[in-house]
């Protein structure tokens, strides 16, 4: 494992991104976890759950904490897939990907209603399987 994802698996297009991330992770360097386990502020008490809510977190393996797009860009890196997010952690683009991001990552339930017809995910719908923990 190289990284450490802790991602909303309520949120439709989150845990789709997950699953998608798992397809083409063949070198198994990405680690899932789910916020809302029951036993998560148990496994990982140094990871705040309702910061966790509001923006992605991951931790590498040396034990860095990344946030947001800094994950999204570090995860697909890994499974060398989706170059195109790169750019957007370029210092032209940074500042306003970011407050994109946040703005999406508030609103990512009404956007995932939008998009697919479902606003919150329930344990059968959209669990992306223990096969990926």
């Amino acid at each position: 494992m190289q990284l450490r994802i802790f991602y909303d698996g309520q949120c439709p297009l989150c845990a789709e991104e997950m699953r998608q991330l798992k397809f083409f992770d063949h070198r198994e360097l990405i680690e899932l976890q789910d916020i809302n386990q029951t036993d998560f502020v148990d496994n990982f008490p140094h990871i705040d759950r309702s910061q966790a809510t509001d923006i992605l977190h991951a931790e590498t393996d040396a034990g860095t904490l990344l946030l947001g797009l800094d994950v999204t860009a570090q995860a697909w890196g890994l499974v060398n897939q989706k170059p195109w997010i790169q750019l957007l952690r370029t210092p032209l683009l940074r500042a306003v990907s970011d407050k994109a991001y946040l703005v999406f990552a508030k609103n990512r339930f009404k956007i995932s209603r939008l998009l697919t017809g479902k606003a919150r995910c329930d344990e059968q719908s959209c669990g992306i399987g223990k096969q990926y923990d």
